[in-house]
């Protein structure tokens, strides 16, 4: 994915980072992230002493001042200071890359913690691709004989095209929305944002002067559109399409797929790959409620958040507590007359110290201009929201209390989560049983506390716990008999993860349809992305890819597109006309899947989750470190394939 100059927002260069800017943006940086850069330019490795260590941060903090006394704060930054002078004095140029065991070295130093030491060659590879120089994509090869067709204009439907235009392989994309974007398009919600830094939740080829530490929606989109107006993708996608069937031709080695407009009218195009860059949670789920249709009030998914609603002094209620309902809730709280929330069950979540916090001008400015801030920052953060906590969640047989945890360390991380939870809610004890879970913490996807926990304390506020009967047209009824009027319904009831793509009639060799292959909720993909019987086709969000206990939609799609194009380079130069895994290799990879599945706290029995489908199978979770996928996916092994 190197090799296509950055998608930016209008910003600094090099030289536009005075000395004033420069001082600012030192005062507000990441002090361990200051050492790292340092050493870097340096080379001086009496950066190392422990008079300069940071500690471990707490939780998923960035801990900015790496606990660092006064002194040792002001003699870190005036070195910083003098190297990103010269640094961007001199225009930013690539420095000389430590070997991989040294940038694991430097990275231990700077999270407090040891770093595994298959950690160096990731590290390599991304410092690298993000320090060296940008190069304009290729034109289209002349010799290309493969065409190729991406359904998705999402995040990873954008990087699926910039890479194939990368190797010069013709492409159209088709989206059914009217702009770019995917789920950041749909959910419009208030308060929608990542909840994963916005450095990693970002590709490393396309950099951007983040506003906030971890964005919010609006700001996604104005990245993902930056991206398709820079890399001029727009002529290349068809808005208000939406892809209906694709069919494998065997004899012409193609994908025919029938494609509807929003008039109602039809088409069919023709390609060599079919890429599905269709989105993982794009189809809401809508809870069968009785009597939910016949609510007279306004009605909806978060995911369909009505334009200009008013919800001004209106009681409002909220079916849902998942990752959705935790960032809305605190958002309309202030707004609404009462909010009643109805919990089927609770949710665990960390503190959020950077929830909505704005990043600095100045430190927004040197973050773009200066590449080798920006790529350690990353570094750093990946780290600590990548592979930390993996080995804690694997479950360990000889722990007495699986009940409540699936190891020593997971039980710790229950009374931390636990205590921070009681001193949010604070002298509310009526509340205490609602809100604490009584599942292992990550068992469900581990959420960061926007403000729920203190919403849910307020006056104006009732977490309701029991089950609801049924709808009525302006109240809900709980099992109990009690009705909540109410004169809005909010549903934010997730999303159908299990059912992957089930939007497209997908038909493979002898006209199998991939829902049978798949039956229908029990979805096997080869590295997530490729189905024997499938000749030539690739998803991108495919099943056993979410990263549940942390990393980036963002990187897990960069290491499937560096092994697609690894697969597209040598149909390339082999002229070969398609590629199908092969039916064994499908099964021993899905196999191990399940099998370390079996060791991890995504197939606990205590509680429901998204992950799973309706034969208890985890079919969204993957349950590799991100570390291995990268390993898994830096080069296509052809004999894995059945080729032609």
């Amino acid at each position: 994915m190197t090799g296509t100059a950055p998608a930016t927002a209008s910003g600094p260069t090099a030289a536009a980072v005075g000395p004033d800017t420069l001082a600012a943006a030192v005062e507000a940086a990441n002090l361990p992230t200051l050492l790292m850069v340092v050493i870097h330019l340096t080379g001086d490795r009496r950066w190392l002493d422990d008079r300069y260590r940071p500690r471990r941060p707490r939780g998923l903090g960035d801990d900015d001042s790496g606990g660092l006394d006064a002194e040792a704060q002001a003699e870190v930054k005036a070195a910083a200071r003098l190297a990103l002078a010269e640094y961007l004095e001199r225009g930013c140029p690539a420095p000389a890359m430590p070997s991989p065991d040294a940038l694991r070295e430097l990275l231990t130093f700077s999270v407090g913690e040891e770093v595994p030491e298959d950690y160096g060659r990731m590290m390599h590879e991304d410092l690298a691709a993000q320090l060296a120089p940008r190069t304009p994509a290729p034109a289209a090869r002349p010799d290309a004989h493969l065409s190729a067709l991406i359904i998705g204009a999402g995040p990873s439907g954008i990087a699926a095209a910039i890479a194939l235009r990368s190797v010069g392989v013709p492409f159209l994309m088709v989206e059914q929305n009217t702009e770019v974007g995917g789920t950041w398009l749909d959910n419009e919600y208030p308060g929608a944002a990542v909840d994963t830094p916005s450095d990693i939740y970002s590709f490393s080829f396309a950099p951007f002067r983040w506003r906030r530490y971890f964005a919010a929606g609006d700001e996604l989109r104005d990245y993902l559109d930056g991206i398709a107006d820079q890399e001029d993708l727009r002529p290349a996608i068809r808005f208000g399409v939406e892809a209906r069937t694709a069919v494998w031709d065997e004899d012409a080695r193609t994908w025919s797929v029938t494609l509807r407009r929003r008039d109602g009218s039809t088409e069919t195009v023709t390609a060599n790959l079919l890429i599905s860059a269709v989105g993982a949670l794009s189809r809401p789920t809508i809870p069968e409620i009785p009597g939910l249709a016949s609510f007279i009030g306004p009605s909806f998914h978060t995911a369909r958040w009505p334009a200009g609603i008013d919800l001004a002094g209106k009681r409002v209620g909220v079916i849902g507590t998942g990752a959705s309902a935790m960032q809305l809730v605190p958002s309309i709280v202030d707004e609404v007359g009462h909010l009643t929330v109805f919990q089927r069950s609770a949710q665990w979540a960390a503190p959020f110290e950077k929830c909505k916090v704005e990043i600095p001008e100045a430190l927004r400015e040197l973050t773009l201009a200066a590449p080798i801030y920006r790529a350690w920052y990353r570094q750093r953060q990946a780290w600590i929201f990548n592979d930390r906590v993996y080995d804690s969640l694997i479950k360990d047989p000889e722990w007495p209390h699986q009940d409540r945890a699936v190891n020593a360390v997971n039980d710790r991380h229950r009374q931390f989560f636990t205590d921070y939870i009681l001193a949010e809610i604070g002298d509310r004890p009526d509340l205490v049983e609602k809100v604490l879970p009584t599942y292992p913490p990550f068992l469900k996807r581990m959420l960061l506390d926007n403000g729920w926990f203190k919403a849910m304390a307020r006056d104006d506020v009732t977490l309701e716990t029991g089950r609801i009967r049924k709808v009525a047209k302006d109240r809900v009824i709980m099992e109990s008999g009690e009705e909540h009027i109410l004169d809005v319904l909010v549903l934010s009831t997730g999303f159908d993860a299990t059912h992957f793509l089930a939007s497209l009639d997908v038909r493979g060799r002898g006209g199998t349809s991939l829902s049978e292959a798949w039956d229908e909720d029990d979805p096997k993909a080869y590295l997530g992305m490729t189905v024997p019987g499938f000749p030539n086709f690739f998803t991108m969000n495919g099943p056993n890819l979410l990263t549940g206990h942390g990393g980036s939609l963002m990187y897990i799609a960069e290491c499937q597109l560096r092994y697609l194009l690894d697969i597209v380079g040598k149909m390339l130069d082999r002229r070969l006309d398609s590629i199908e895994c092969r039916h064994e290799i499908n099964e021993a990879y899905n196999a191990a899947v399940d099998a370390q599945h079996d060791r991890m706290i995504w197939s606990h029995k205590g509680a429901d989750t998204y992950y799973r489908n309706h034969r208890g199978r985890v079919v969204v979770n993957s349950p590799w470190r991100v570390i291995d996928f990268w390993s898994m996916t830096r080069e296509a092994d052809l004999d894995d394939y059945i080729v032609r």
